[in-house]
């Protein structure tokens, strides 16, 4: 029996020594994502975008390119994204704000085989121009349940300033906020000038005095707000709130001098987009529906739990 044994192992020993060692398998292609944004350099909330993308493309070893124009700019972000689909990436990320401006572009990735995903804006309609899901919020709901809120605490008249007139998703938060008021609320269009901001602010405040709900729609805004009703000792004559979260809200949160901002969670619109096409790239594997990040309500009671996140560049 021993030397039948030897005998039959014999010729795979023979084999083993002819064809040598296993050739080593060649380092998997590093993909390549690019995530264009309308944020400006200036607003806090997309530097917080931009950190969870690239802490997602550094763990699944992607490269990330982002790109934003200097400011709002849809003509801009419009070169900016077609740049980005003749570059042909392995998938696209951008925040829809104008289907006008962006909704060929977005077919022409797509029909080119460039998988996008859309975050922050344009959710309701990205699907049309073929985009595989999108990460974010409900930008009406969010906005109408703002005014909710603000009269549950007593409101009955409001105003929702709006830095980026014809920003799809921040003419929404706005259009949510006046129907949440049964049409006891209007729009104000500014700038991103902070003193023009301020001035508007004051301005029409003057000139409506039974307005006693105010509501921003980012940092850019709220800031202004905040130091205007500091230096005229109004705080308290008015219910503040805002959208998105920055050092300076979390802050004025805790100080009581601001009554809630929504959060949409924009740390996971930058990681969730880059590991999801990474999954789609290398597995074929997406979420079957959109990914909603809010909204949720931060206020003075839960402001502490959030601010050391936020100055880790998370929240």
């Amino acid at each position: 029996m021993a030397r039948l044994t030897r005998w039959l192992l014999a010729p795979i020993a023979a084999t083993t020594l002819v064809t040598g060692p296993a050739q080593a398998q060649e380092p998997a292609k590093e993909s390549r994502f690019v995530m264009v944004t309308h944020g400006v350099p200036s607003d806090p909330f997309w530097s917080v975008v931009k950190n969870g993308a690239e802490a997602a493309a550094e763990l699944v070893g992607a490269r990330l390119e982002y790109r934003a124009p200097s400011t709002f700019d849809m003509a801009m972000m419009q070169q900016l994204v077609q740049a980005a689909v003749a570059s042909n990436p392995d998938g696209l990320i951008l925040s829809f704000t104008d289907e006008n401006a962006l909704g060929s572009v977005v077919q022409s990735a797509v029909d080119n085989g460039i998988p996008v995903i859309t975050i922050n804006s344009g959710g309701d309609v990205a699907r049309d121009y073929g985009a595989r899901l999108h990460v974010g919020q409900s930008e009406y709901e969010a906005g109408r349940q703002a005014a909710e809120r603000m009269q549950e605490m007593g409101v009955e008249k409001g105003v929702c300033v709006n830095h980026e007139q014809g920003n799809q998703g921040l003419d929404q938060r706005c259009d949510g906020f006046v129907d949440g008021f049964n049409g006891n609320a209007e729009q104000l269009a500014t700038t991103y000038d902070p003193t023009a901001i301020r001035n508007a602010i004051v301005a029409y405040l003057n000139q409506n005095s039974d307005v006693r709900g105010i509501l921003t729609l980012g940092a850019l805004t709220a800031d202004p707000l905040i130091r205007a009703m500091r230096e005229q000792g109004a705080s308290d004559m008015f219910t503040l709130g805002t959208f998105d979260l920055s050092p300076g809200i979390l802050e004025a949160l805790a100080a009581g001098e601001l009554d809630f901002a929504i959060d949409q969670q924009q740390y996971m619109q930058g990681y969730l987009p880059v590991m999801f096409l990474d999954q789609f790239v290398k597995n074929g594997l997406l979420p079957a529906g959109d990914v909603a990040t809010g909204p949720g309500f931060v206020t003075p009671e839960n402001a502490e739990q959030v601010i050391e996140l936020s100055s880790q560049g998370i929240r």
